[in-house]
């Protein structure tokens, strides 16, 4: 009963690292100049790539090669799936939204909650081998693989509420959707810890289709944004200032 019960407080930590990132937004002023925009723009550009590549694709890589399976081909097919469900994703809203306004922060906090679907499943896994007893998993290695992602989820709440408060959004609400985009991680570990034998198999797949639904969201929404009228300079630096940052959280805590 006590392992389930840290393992339960385990699986709360990266929503918590969501939750910090997302609370910036209630820090920002009423009025943001452009710059603050496109560096803000540019960042989202960063984090994404970077959280694409290496909290998604070569995790999906190395996951397939361990299961013995074709180490490219799961990634792969999610990837393209991940592109073609937000391409419909995208035609449907188009059709239900008329004006543009809104659409793009709606559907990059879309591309990020995916993002967090397998990420959460990830912890699942460990703190399910951590109660299994048999896996070889320590109770540590699981909280620090939670508290890693936690650090990695901070830019990653940032890049959701910040986006919805610059469309016009109300701050407390772009604050709740951006803590609502990180709750689907504690809700996939318990149904991964649940489900074990059904999740694990597929989870390759589903890591490289988050992968390939914020690389949508990057390429469609978020680059032509930032270079959008002047100051797109800014847009590349913060880009390149996200990318370094998700980079190195990846690396150093994956």
């Amino acid at each position: 009963m006590e392992n389930i019960l840290y393992s339960m407080a385990g699986i709360l930590i990266p929503f918590i690292g969501t939750t910090l990132g997302s609370s910036l937004v209630l820090f920002m002023k009423k009025n943001l100049t452009e710059k603050f925009t496109k560096m803000i723009v540019g960042f989202a550009v960063g984090v994404m790539i970077a959280a694409s590549i290496w909290s998604l694709i070569l995790p999906a890589v190395e996951m397939s090669q361990e299961q013995g399976k074709i180490a490219w081909l799961s990634a792969s097919l999610g990837l393209i799936a991940g592109v073609v469900f937000l391409i419909v994703i995208n035609k449907l809203s188009d059709k239900f939204q008329k004006e543009g306004k809104g659409k793009r922060p709606n559907m990059l906090m879309l591309s990020v909650t995916l993002h967090n679907i397998p990420e959460g499943m990830a912890v699942g896994v460990c703190f399910a081998g951590f109660l299994a007893g048999n896996a070889g998993i320590a109770f540590i290695e699981a909280i620090v693989l939670a508290l890693g992602i936690a650090i990695q989820n901070i830019p990653e709440g940032t890049i959701i509420s910040m986006p919805l408060k610059m469309s016009g959004t109300d701050k407390k609400k772009a604050f709740l959707y951006g803590v609502l985009s990180g709750i689907v991680e504690p809700i996939a570990a318990i149904v991964t810890i649940l489900l074990t034998n059904i999740v694990v198999p597929i989870l390759p797949f589903l890591l490289a289709f988050a992968a390939g639904a914020m690389i949508y969201v990057v390429v469609e929404e978020l680059i032509p944004e930032m270079h959008e009228g002047t100051k797109s300079t800014l847009g590349v630096i913060g880009t390149t200032i996200g990318f370094v940052i998700m980079m190195v959280l990846d690396i150093a805590l994956g």
